[in-house]
């Protein structure tokens, strides 16, 4: 059946690849996005030209407080909330930046959402960072420790949605473990790995390499994304990993193994606001999802050295 969705944050990396992905099954889609400078707009700006390509998308530019919600809803069906601040240590010195794209944006897009007559459901994209130095594997009912405003920031917004959960709207959380994969942002740690590998480059690497990640393919995500517009149960947070944890140093093995030689390592201290480890327990995500992680970190990091490849070849097309 032809829904109409909203999905915010939609020239960003994962919501670009979500707004795909739903255009492509014969969907109406809406994409909200404000291009913040968080980091360089090219490739945000690049996906929102692909994607307002398809006569299926309408683009509306702008950040969430400032726009006219109520009209941008209408017929909306399904609302993917994807748009934030991303990234731990920045945000320890814009932390009022933070809690306006995180949580003032989330708060006004909640009660548009609720007065919207056609809006039943809103998917919230959450963070693994809630959970801080908690005990591994994490457990959604388990305690949150965030170790940033970053953190912070994005646990009170999933509280305002799953408080905001009722008879005029339905609200899941899903809290992303590390996400990765063609078209990561430029601030993250495997393309920033990868595009260093790739030039032969000195890697720095904060820490021992001992700390440990849940790192989640893109297109993973975007399956157990596109569930949870229809899972039968809503008010609730529920973890999407990858489902296994790897070291720093297991990472770097395999990232060199399949660039095809030895990595020039730099190690630095470790960074303030990372967590030592991450680790999702997927059991909600089976139970409620019908969600198991299908892409391995071996298959999914050659599928984004090949994209990086492509973007030094300069093939600009891959941006989008």
């Amino acid at each position: 059946m032809r829904t109409r969705y909203l999905v915010t944050g939609a020239a960003g990396f994962i919501a670009s690849h979500l707004c795909t992905r739903l255009l492509h099954e014969g969907h109406e889609v809406v994409g909200i996005d404000g291009f913040t400078d968080s980091y360089n707009p090219s490739e945000k700006l690049a996906r929102a030209a692909a994607l307002a390509d398809h006569p299926g998308f309408t683009l509306v530019p702008g950040h969430l407080t400032d726009l006219p919600l109520r009209q941008v809803l209408e017929g909306v069906e399904v609302v993917h909330h994807l748009a934030g601040r991303a990234g731990v240590r920045a945000s320890f010195e814009l932390e009022s930046e933070y809690r306006r794209d995180n949580v003032a944006s989330t708060a006004a897009l909640l009660e548009a959402s609720r007065r919207a007559p056609s809006v039943r459901r809103l998917v919230y994209a959450s963070s693994s960072s809630v959970y801080g130095n908690a005990p591994v594997p994490f457990r959604e009912d388990g305690e949150t420790l965030p170790l940033s405003p970053y953190g912070q920031t994005k646990l009170e917004a999933e509280r305002l949605c799953l408080e905001a959960d009722g008879p005029d709207l339905e609200t899941i959380a899903l809290r992303y473990f590390t996400v990765y994969g063609p078209g990561q942002r430029p601030d993250m740690g495997l393309r920033i790995f990868a595009e260093a590998a790739l030039a032969n480059r000195p890697l720095h690497v904060f820490g021992d390499g001992s700390q440990s990640r849940d790192f989640t393919y893109v297109e993973d995500i975007i399956e157990a994304t596109c569930r949870a517009a229809l899972a039968p149960s809503s008010g609730i947070a529920i973890n999407v990993g990858g489902g296994s944890r790897i070291t720093l140093t297991g990472t770097l093995e395999l990232l060199s193994g399949i660039i095809g030689r030895p990595l020039n390592l730099r190690h630095e201290p470790f960074a303030q606001g990372d967590a030592l480890h991450t680790g999702a327990d997927l059991t909600r995500a089976r139970e409620l999802l019908g969600f198991a992680p299908a892409t391995s970190l071996a298959d999914g990091l050659r599928a984004e050295i090949d994209w990086i490849r492509q973007l030094r070849a300069g093939d600009r097309s891959v941006a989008a």
